[in-house]
């Protein structure tokens, strides 16, 4: 469903002279000749290309595929000069290819400096806070450790009692559920975890266990504290034991209950589970109270949402989020949907369209790609991350984008640092394992059951210029290690002859 499946315990330019073709194998291989090389083409050394060519010939035609849809472009980023083809304007899934989109367009609207906001507001008198509010900006990555500090200031400025505790979700609709993530409801894993404004620890909880003496309760405890009831315990059993059961259930206050069974290894130093909540809206209020509640400061009730006559009262902590240059390698080298849901829908936010809506994050990056002639027949942009089946694109459409990024001096650094490096890190950190010296492959991958699809770029040595592709297929299920491989192949065939007379 998402990749790399997060650790989880528990049972998404003109081509001059192109001729645009839709790739069935059943139905014959399909292939288009890639026009003449350009002047300018020439003196990038992109005349020829017979070796993609090919390459890109025996993929379209590789009989283990043969059901498959198949996309392919590969082209000079800094020409546009296009190498090889096929069905370059066939609209396919691009499963987590998708989240170039977002980070693009991340980049290109709120500019890599930009970082996302949550603060405690309120009014201060005799050491008390009559109603302190928790509002957020959509930041994807505060943790529980961000709340602690921002209570340890608010406690340092002498405030010893919170009669209300409000949490202000304004900045994003109430609609928590990304686009699409409804085609598996029953999901419980972190991949699909809801978006909120106020989020915490991707709004997840994470159990973890720790045994203690043979026969006895091991211990158990959740992050974030305070959203959790436990019924039940984990016994602590012979070495090697781990038959851990953990049922969550709605408990109320918009809260969660979770029934443990099992038993646990006493050899094991601990043992975490992670699942998502189904409602986000409380789950940093009820955090922060307990965190509160354990430093000495009290709380007033349980939290609640803030409404429109919220009042605001002064901002008297504020933390911010790394920029989102640095948030952004959760989208290309983790291929987080966690995030990248959160950062395309705050895109619809701070465009002035509150509250944030997915549908309208959508709108905004269609709007945008459609402004600098990144569109192509048959995209449909619908949510961030590529999970499930919502979003198309071409390979077409996918390597004018890099070539857009590549060329644009706002976007160029901060959009390739975030992809994965071949052989280095990131979901490529076990592929091109031959290429790492020279760090030359930046892509990104795209998994889901019946999609798969690898786009980036081949950076070129002194003298040669850096080359963009996309391979995307479609209709694989079943069939993708034979598709990985064979963009793999061809990602690597680029890279070699880039470099082979580079050392």
């Amino acid at each position: 469903m998402r990749e790399p499946m997060r650790s989880l315990r528990l049972p998404l330019s003109l081509v001059v002279g192109a001729v645009s073709l839709s790739l069935t194998l059943s139905g014959g291989p399909a292939w288009s000749e890639p026009p003449s090389p350009s002047s300018a083409g020439a003196a990038s050394g992109a005349v020829g290309a017979p070796e993609i060519q090919a390459a890109v010939r025996a993929l379209v035609n590789d009989r283990s595929l043969r059901d498959a849809q198949v996309g392919v472009s590969v082209i000079d980023v800094e020409t546009g000069a296009v190498l090889a083809q096929s069905g370059e304007h066939t609209a396919l899934n691009p499963a987590s290819n998708a989240k170039l989109y977002t980070a693009a367009a991340a980049l290109a609207i709120l500019r890599g400096s930009h970082r996302y906001q949550t603060t405690l507001n309120g009014t201060i008198k005799n050491g008390a806070v009559a109603e302190l509010v928790l509002r957020g900006h959509g930041d994807p990555s505060l943790r529980s450790r961000d709340l602690w500090m921002m209570a340890e200031e608010l406690k340092a400025h002498g405030v010893r009692r919170v009669e209300s505790l409000v949490v202000d979700q304004r900045f994003f609709d109430e609609q928590t559920t990304p686009p699409a993530f409804e085609q598996q409801p029953n999901e419980w894993a972190s991949f699909r975890a809801p978006v909120s404004a106020v989020a915490l620890n991707e709004n997840t909880v994470t159990l973890t266990i720790r045994p203690t003496e043979t026969g006895q309760p091991a211990t158990a405890s959740f992050d974030p504290p305070g959203f959790v009831d436990v019924d039940g315990t984990v016994k602590t059993a012979e070495a090697g034991a781990d038959t851990v059961g953990l049922e969550l259930a709605p408990a109320a206050g918009k809260r969660l209950t979770a029934k443990l069974s099992g038993a646990v290894g006493g050899d094991s130093k601990f043992v975490r589970y992670t699942r998502r909540v189904d409602d986000p809206q409380l789950l940093a209020g009820y955090a922060l109270k307990a965190i509160f509640e354990e430093m000495g400061v009290k709380v007033g009730g349980d939290p609640k949402l803030a409404t429109s006559v919220t009042s605001k009262g002064t901002v008297l902590v504020r933390h911010e989020s790394e920029p989102l240059s640095t948030l952004l390698y959760a989208l290309g080298k983790s291929s987080d949907n966690f995030y990248a849901e959160m950062i395309f829908k705050s895109l619809a936010s701070e465009g002035k369209t509150r509250p944030g809506k997915s549908q309208d994050a959508a709108e905004f990056v269609t709007k945008w790609l459609e402004k600098n002639q990144l569109l192509d027949t048959g995209i449909v942009v619908k949510n961030g991350s590529g999970l499930f089946d919502a979003n198309r694109t071409t390979a077409y459409g996918m390597t004018r984008l890099l070539k857009f990024a590549w060329q644009d001096p706002a976007v160029q650094s901060e959009y390739l640092a975030q992809l994965s490096i071949g052989g280095v890190d990131g979901t490529l950190h076990k592929r091109f394992r031959e290429t790492r010296a020279h760090r030359a492959i930046r892509a990104k991958t795209g998994t889901l059951d019946d999609a798969i699809a690898l786009s980036g770029y081949v950076l070129g040595p002194p003298g040669k210029h850096t080359i963009a592709f996309s391979v995307m297929f479609n209709k694989v299920s079943g069939k993708g290690s034979a598709a990985r491989a064979a963009a793999d192949k061809l990602a690597h065939l680029i890279y070699e002859r880039q470099w082979k007379q580079a050392d």
